[in-house]
């Protein structure tokens, strides 16, 4: 069965709309993952999950014994680098510590519901509330 794309939509100026889209989100972990010689790898890049990347992890054996597993599939097909390391796999995943898996919950939610980055914040000093951009690399509390 041959498919045929339609073409993209244009705008005014005759440019892809799509053009812009960001696919691509680079993080820094809390903590960092831990390879076996003992290097740390704390920065990476997430991308966009498509369909195939929600569904395929629920035909997983590990998953349909244990639902928690779901997160750990998920994680490992949209990180495309984490550190020095590009082929990332369940058990790259699970060997995370607690805090970098549920940083990257959340940065998957946030990339993939939302469409961004951000979170909102509140000075502990002053009160003032702000927002920051979780892909910029610095840690909250750095300068």
């Amino acid at each position: 069965m041959r498919r045929t794309m339609a073409a993209a939509p244009r705008t005014e100026e005759g440019t892809d709309r799509t053009e812009g889209l960001r696919t691509e989100f680079p993080f820094e972990l809390p903590r960092g993952y831990v390879d076996d010689s003992g290097t740390v790898h704390r920065t990476g890049v997430m991308r966009l999950a498509t369909a195939r990347d929600e569904l395929v992890p629920l035909r997983d054996d590990r998953v349909r014994e244990n639902s928690a597993y779901l997160s750990v599939v998920l994680i490992s097909r949209v990180l495309t680098r984490l550190g020095t390391i590009e082929d990332i796999h369940p058990g790259i995943v699970e060997d995370l510590f607690a805090s970098d898996l549920a940083f990257l919950q959340d940065f998957y939610r946030r990339i993939n519901a939302e469409g961004h980055t951000r979170a909102a914040v509140t000075c502990p000093s002053c009160q003032e509330n702000f927002a920051v951009d979780l892909s910029g690399g610095g840690r909250l509390g750095e300068s």
